[in-house]
């Protein structure tokens, strides 16, 4: 290993002992199925920059200055140019340096990475100019034209004004019957990261399929409608709202009111479908 890499892995290792949080690293995902929706929001959501980079150089950082690392994996410092910055308002430079936990090849060898073009998500790191640090574990993922397009608008919703909030759990549910045999409205309030209101409202007539929406403001309205697959909207609720509607939220009236709340809690998780990743 060349003295100049050497000393370079040395200050990314101390500068990474000394930030307030652990250094992040990425693992990456050679081999793995391509992301998900599901998989691409996990990692955007979360990151400062999102950064297209192609990697020129790598080194080995011996096991002993690796604390963490997955058996069969090698840790190695790379230097990458920075192709594209796709997320971010801060200043990125043109070399960026970064640590990175990769599978070994069938030879037990490190695999080559040279060339290769990947997307790092990143936060703000406390090291050196051009030092960068990972949001987490699978924060390095091959770049290929269909992934930058499929996380281009993920970014773009996770940066509008109006982008809706990420959801904690279910705070009430409230079922009520209506005038006739059949009828009734249930709706839903959401507890969010940020405080800002979200409802669901289910709506049952007499001789009609059960309509449903969604509200992302204060304005429970009844003419909402339900997410669209493979939106922002849509991850939110079909990634994060419980399996199963909490029974402290349930504040229902009467038995046949929280029955119902129950069953229509269940309609919407058959709407929204599974949260499909493939990423850990």
């Amino acid at each position: 290993m060349k003295s100049g890499v050497k000393h370079a892995i040395g200050a990314l290792l101390a500068g990474a002992a000394l930030a307030s949080a652990p250094l992040a690293l990425a693992q990456d995902g050679a081999g793995t199925a391509p992301p998900t929706y599901a998989d691409l929001a996990d990692l955007a959501d979360p990151a400062d920059a999102v950064i297209r980079v192609q990697i020129r150089k790598q080194a080995e950082v011996e096991p002993e200055r690796s604390p963490g690392l997955r058996e069969g994996h090698v840790r190695l410092y790379i230097e990458a140019r920075t192709v594209a910055l796709l997320k971010g308002s801060r200043a990125v430079g043109e070399s960026l340096r970064y640590l990175v936990d990769v599978p070994r090849d069938a030879n037990g060898k490190a695999p080559r990475l040279k060339k290769r073009e990947v997307i790092l998500f990143t936060r703000p790191s406390s090291g050196r100019a051009g030092e960068i640090a990972l949001t987490g574990p699978n924060a390095q993922i091959d770049w290929t034209p269909d992934v930058e397009q499929r996380l281009r608008p993920i970014l773009t919703s996770l940066s509008a004004p109006d982008a809706p909030p990420a959801i904690v759990t279910v705070r009430e549910a409230l079922s009520v019957s209506g005038n006739l045999v059949g009828e009734s409205e249930t709706q839903f309030f959401l507890s969010t990261t940020s405080r800002e209101p979200v409802s669901i409202s289910v709506v049952r007539r007499p001789g009609m399929a059960p309509s449903w929406g969604v509200a992302w403001d204060e304005i429970v309205d009844q003419a909402a409608s339900p997410p669209q697959p493979e939106t922002l909207e849509w991850y939110r609720l079909a990634c994060f709202l419980p399996d199963a509607l909490p029974r402290a939220a349930n504040i229902s009236a009467d038995a046949s009111g929280r029955s119902r709340a129950e069953t229509d809690y269940r309609f919407i998780r058959a709407e929204l479908g599974d949260c499909p990743r493939n990423r850990n």
